[in-house]
């Protein structure tokens, strides 16, 4: 992430990459006031065995685009609502109008924890056991759904 006041955003990442038991790091780089470490970052991601990245990041919101010109990691860009923001409409615009040849995948603004489900998915095409996770997570969703179905249509039965 950006900074350290968009944590609460990207923590859902975080607790959905942790529940489908997929290992992740977290950390802070700044595209503007670290842009050192966030080459470093992105230049050696892969080597650490990094499979996707998510960059959340608000205002100008450069995170997510500047890891993708230098990495070929896929990359997902987490628009982040914050204190100096215009409603998040800065955010969403500078990661999703990536020029050509710079593709960042875009959730919604404040969407981490979709972008945790699409990081995921990225992986569960060569791990069988992330594929199995997912399918366990949508299972459970499913059901959580029928459930508040059926309470609601018993509500109306009375």
């Amino acid at each position: 992430m950006g900074s350290d006041s968009d944590l609460p955003v990207m923590q859902a990442a975080a607790d959905i990459l942790e529940e489908l038991d997929i290992k992740f790091e977290m950390t802070v780089v700044s595209a503007h006031r670290t842009p050192d470490r966030m080459y470093d970052y992105a230049k050696n991601a892969k080597r650490k065995g990094i499979s996707a990245i998510i960059a959340g990041a608000g205002g100008a919101a450069h995170l997510p685009g500047m890891v993708a010109s230098i990495t070929t990691l896929p990359v997902i860009g987490v628009p982040i609502k914050s204190s100096n923001s215009i409603d998040g409409w800065d955010s969403i615009l500078s990661i999703l109008q990536m020029p050509n040849g710079i593709p960042v995948a875009t959730v919604a603004l404040n969407g981490a924890k979709n972008a945790g489900l699409l990081a995921a998915r990225m992986l569960s095409i060569s791990d069988k056991e992330v594929a199995k996770q997912l399918k366990s997570y949508q299972s459970s969703m499913k059901k959580a759904v029928l459930k508040k179905a059926a309470n609601v249509e018993k509500s109306q039965k009375k």
